[in-house]
């Protein structure tokens, strides 16, 4: 479990020296990845070195933990052609090309340009020609991390166990694990995977993963407590917009929309170019029912980040605000997402079945959610696949895997878990059991979905005797 403890040299005093400062020094930090400075850093990274200040050294680059996952998109882009660059003039830095890799991981899953994946993975392959895999943790990191972006959960797992052992203290490494762990649905390994990391690279992406998993076990309180921690650790414009969201997340997902408005509005002052900042507002003001600033701030999000839940999540309130035509453009883009996703080697049965399910097509729904939990068993699987066999009448196979995904263990409580329950035993007959779902998903978080939650309010009070 999280504590409040003295962190290691390594963990605070080299970690605050590579994120403290300005924005271009962020980014000069890629660059100077990407010149080299790999071997050194890596054995320091490994052993830890308290005898000199993160201050006083050169930034610090072990190239598998360098955390382009928090730098904005124009620090990202512009840190991707540095490397270009670079790369022309030293085209055997095998450091360079795994740092590459990762940029463009993150570019594709912040941007939703998928064609960025196959870049990622050319760009790992020809650092591990250059440099093999029994020295190169950087690139499997970084095949890790594609791996897990391209859903393709196991391959992260393994991809991130074989990093580790090489360096152990891979923040890369050690973070994708978690993740691979968590969507696997192994979730008491992925608390052990989250304290490990914690032990060996305390800081921002483990203590955000760290949180998420507490929350997986049922305890928000904890979580809070965790991401707090880490917010007291941001050090950047970019590092504290990047926690505050998670507390907002977090916050919203328990109803709280006052503490979650406050998080979001934090995170948007610290960096108003951080787009899941500004969709958290969108979608707090959603749940308050100010329709026109939601929309605001959802179509900017759309606009610039094209994502299947949040074009989804757009269409819900088009629809909720009565605009059914507009909404079902949201939904059409979707499927155009997904197509060109899955052209780039992208799984996206989880979000099509869920979409598919509510927007789309039922037997798509269910042929997308049969696939993915044939690859991984875990409680969002297995609530996608609850739902669309509901949307396919097969409620009776339905509930046994709603039981699955709100069961006591691991713990958590999801709103749309509940909501999805909720229904299908209502589409059973069981008005007893619907009535206790629906309504702790409305206590819950009552504005999860505006659509949904009106229509758990329409059947909670309908006519069958539920209410």
């Amino acid at each position: 479990m999280f504590v409040r403890k003295p962190q290691s040299v390594w963990s605070r005093e080299r970690w605050h020296a590579r994120w403290h400062g300005p924005r271009r020094w962020r980014i000069a930090v890629v660059v100077a990845v990407a010149a080299g400075l790999t071997a050194t850093s890596v054995a320091m990274g490994a052993n830890g070195d308290s005898r000199r200040s993160g201050r006083d050294a050169p930034a610090p680059a072990p190239a598998a933990d360098v955390s382009v996952e928090r730098l904005t998109a124009g620090d990202l882009a512009q840190g991707i052609d540095a490397l270009h660059q670079h790369l022309q003039a030293q085209p055997k830095d095998a450091t360079g090309w795994a740092t590459l890799g990762t940029a463009y991981v993150e570019q594709a899953r912040t941007s939703g340009d998928p064609t960025r994946y196959p870049q990622a993975e050319k760009a790992f392959e020809r650092s591990l020609k250059l440099r093999p895999p029994g020295e190169n943790d950087a690139a499997l990191a970084g095949r890790a991390a594609l791996a897990a972006a391209r859903h393709d959960f196991g391959a992260a797992l393994g991809q991130a166990d074989r990093a580790l052992r090489v360096n152990p203290y891979s923040e890369r490494a050690l973070s994708s694990r978690v993740d691979a762990l968590v969507e696997l649905g192994r979730y008491g390994e992925a608390l052990r995977a989250a304290e490990l990391a914690d032990r060996r690279r305390p800081g921002i992406p483990v203590f955000t993963r760290y949180a998420y998993v507490l929350e997986l076990h049922g305890d928000a309180k904890k979580a809070r407590q965790v991401l707090l921690r880490a917010l007291e650790s941001a050090f950047t414009p970019a590092d504290v917009a990047y926690v505050a969201t998670s507390l907002g997340r977090l916050a919203w997902s328990q109803g709280q929309y006052g503490r979650a408005q406050g998080h979001f509005t934090a995170a948007v002052r610290a960096d108003p170019e951080y787009v899941p900042a500004v969709e958290g507002r969108g979608r707090t003001y959603a749940a308050q029912g100010r329709t026109k600033r939601a929309l605001s701030d959802l179509e900017e999000v759309v606009r610039r980040y094209p994502l299947p839940g949040q074009l989804a999540a757009l269409g819900e309130l088009r629809e909720a605000a009565g605009q059914p035509e507009r909404a079902e453009e949201q939904y059409a883009l979707v499927g155009t997402w997904t197509r060109l996703a899955r052209a780039n080697g992208v799984a996206t049965d989880l979000e099509s079945a869920l979409i598919e399910a509510d927007h789309g097509d039922a037997d798509e729904a269910l042929k997308a959610a049969r696939a993915e939990w044939s690859r991984r068993e875990s409680v969002h699987t297995a609530d996608a696949l609850a739902w669309a066999l509901h949307a396919n009448g097969k409620d009776q196979e339905a509930l046994t895997y709603a039981k699955k995904a709100t069961a006591e263990k691991p713990g958590y409580r999801n709103t749309s878990f509940l909501f999805h329950r909720g229904m299908i035993e209502h589409a059973l007959g069981d008005d007893k059991a619907a009535r206790r779902f629906l309504r702790a998903a409305l206590d819950l978080n009552p504005g999860f979905s505006l659509t949904a939650a009106r229509e758990a309010k329409s059947v909670l009070s309908g006519p069958r005797g539920v209410s």
